[in-house]
């Protein structure tokens, strides 16, 4: 069995949830098309002469999804890429804890859930994961509409000159008074009824 082949094969029974032993940065990324990705992945324990893989993950983790080989560094051949990649599309970098993937001029097809991975014996050790988005217009968040308030409707004489306020005469007074205290008697009885 090819040694790709048997990769992706091992992903796919391997459990995705992801590691403390691996951690990725960042968590999510949200990204206009053609613009410049970097996801890293750290090493929490040390794993000499070990190689770190990155997958990729096009869709939501399923029992039918799958992982998509992308690079690994080796020390000796320096970036091995998967198959069918865009090679000037995607750089790897690695020192003795991190590996840093690098993806230029970035596609809404390149929206995926990002991991990297190392083979240990017997298990293999998945990294937390990064969900990349990769749009052409970052969504908006549409602004409440806003409802103008009333002005308030002062009670004043009315200016002799202009004749214009409200009447603030005996009558307009007696029927405010009047209507508040049916309100608190109202109010009175619905509290001793209840």
């Amino acid at each position: 069995m090819q040694p790709r082949l048997w990769l992706l094969l091992a992903a796919q029974l391997a459990a995705l949830h992801g590691s403390s032993v691996l951690q990725q940065n960042p968590e999510y990324q949200m990204v206009q098309t053609n613009q410049m990705v970097v996801l890293t992945c750290e090493a929490r324990t040390t794993y000499p002469n070990k190689r770190i893989y990155w997958l990729r993950q096009r869709q939501a983790p399923s029992a039918d999804s799958h992982q998509e080989f992308l690079a690994a560094w080796d020390s000796i051949k320096g970036i091995v890429y998967g198959e069918k990649l865009d090679q000037e599309k995607l750089t790897l970098s690695q020192d003795a804890s991190r590996s840093t993937l690098h993806l230029a001029h970035v596609k809404p097809e390149d929206s995926g859930v990002y991991f990297c991975m190392i083979i240990g014996t017997p298990e293999l050790t998945f990294g937390t994961g990064t969900r990349l988005s990769v749009v052409d217009v970052f969504p908006t968040t549409a602004r409440p509409t806003t409802k103008p308030t009333p002005k308030k409707k002062v009670c004043r004489p009315p200016n002799p000159v202009t004749q214009e306020g409200l009447s603030c005469g005996p009558i307009t007074l007696g029927l405010l008074v009047a209507g508040v205290l049916v309100l608190l008697v109202s109010l009175g009885v619905a509290i001793h009824i209840h």
